[in-house]
């Protein structure tokens, strides 16, 4: 027994360092290579999950080496703006590649350079000495990917070259910290009875969109940390502020809406998510990182007393089927693909699991 145990023990942590190294490897995968999929479930049964750090988004959803990492982030023009990126080559986004003839375009956004609060100075500005890789008194300049390289003064995007330097639209150099709350429930009848999709023959879930107003993409109502603030405040702040309008609630309305979303928040949930996000923002040297998590409501009762209503950078909000049609801003989609596996819930109307083009 001990000699099973000490060999299933080796296999174990082999299989883990594997799929790790594939992960590292291929980081924009999201599930394992169908050949692996056997092992998956010995690897989550058999390892306590302190012996190493491995969330949801570490699983592969489609083994493809030549999916790059940067999608969004090389779309031009840039947001807002006529400015084009200089155009990177896959084989060329990692920084590990040598490119002596890169030349991105420079660009930040006036309203950026106007200083507002939530906005770091210019590098060359005078008292400006940023403490990369570290917490700076109130911000957050660690990144969730680990440590990232700073170079000529400028932190360098740790997923690779985007075309283009400087903030752009972002505030922060370096990583910017987001959250993104997923709220989800099941799609019902009538008579409360929950409805599976006629080909899948899975129960639908849905969740709670957004249309954003700077692009009109559907995305999850999610926001920027404040310095100083916990995510779990930064969740619930944005979900109120964009997907029920709460900034424009009486205090008494706010009061009513406070216990119901407590009732949401404070209940047991999913980390979906954690790392970089493949947003049309980033730029070589300032990029979105979030912490997505999901909060389901199983029996519908908690959001069937909080009233949809878009506000702040919302212009629609209204609960939508997820399935794999879905066409949602940056890399939402993937987020909201493991939500659906989390929960078992129809994705698409192949009944063949796997890789799906």
């Amino acid at each position: 027994m001990a000699r099973w145990c000490l060999a299933r023990t080796v296999t174990v942590v082999s299989l883990t360092v594997t799929l790790s190294a594939v992960a590292v490897r291929y980081p924009s995968c999201r599930l394992l290579h169908p050949l692996l999929h056997p092992f998956r479930e010995l690897v989550y049964s058999s390892v306590p999950t302190h012996w190493f750090h491995f969330y949801p988004v570490s699983m592969l959803s489609c083994y493809n080496p030549n999916e790059n990492v940067h999608n969004k982030a090389h779309t031009s023009p840039y947001p807002g703006s006529k400015v084009e990126r200089s155009k990177v080559p896959t084989d060329k986004v990692g920084w590990i590649v040598e490119w002596e003839d890169y030349k991105p375009v420079e660009y930040t956004a006036t309203s950026v350079l106007a200083g507002p609060t939530w906005a770091d100075p210019q590098i060359s500005a005078k008292n400006f000495s940023p403490k990369f890789n570290e917490k700076d008194e109130q911000v957050e300049r660690r990144s969730l990917s680990g440590l990232y390289e700073v170079e000529n003064g400028r932190p360098r995007n740790p997923s690779g070259r985007t075309g283009l330097v400087g903030r752009g639209l972002l505030g922060r150099w370096g990583p910017n910290h987001a959250a993104d709350p997923i709220i989800t429930r099941w799609k019902r009848d009538s008579s409360g009875n929950k409805i599976a999709h006629p080909i899948s023959g899975k129960n639908i879930l849905q969740f709670v969109a957004i249309k954003r107003k700077d692009c009109g993409e559907w995305a999850i109502p999610g926001g920027m940390v404040d310095p100083g603030e916990k995510i779990s405040a930064t969740l619930k702040r944005e979900f109120s502020e964009e997907a029920l309008n709460s900034l424009q609630k009486s205090r008494a309305e706010k009061e009513e809406m406070e216990k119901q979303m407590n009732r949401l928040f404070n209940q047991e949930h999913f980390v979906v998510y954690k790392g970089y996000v493949d947003d049309p923002r980033n730029t070589d040297n300032a990029w979105i990182e979030t912490e997505a998590v999901n909060y389901h409501d199983e029996p519908g009762e908690t959001m069937d007393n909080l009233l949809l209503e878009a506000g702040d950078d919302a212009g629609k909000v209204k609960w939508v089927d997820i399935s794999e049609k879905l066409k949602l801003y940056a890399n939402h989609g993937n987020f909201i693909k493991l939500v659906a596996e989390k929960w078992g819930a129809h994705w698409n109307e192949d009944s063949v699991p796997g890789c799906h083009k």
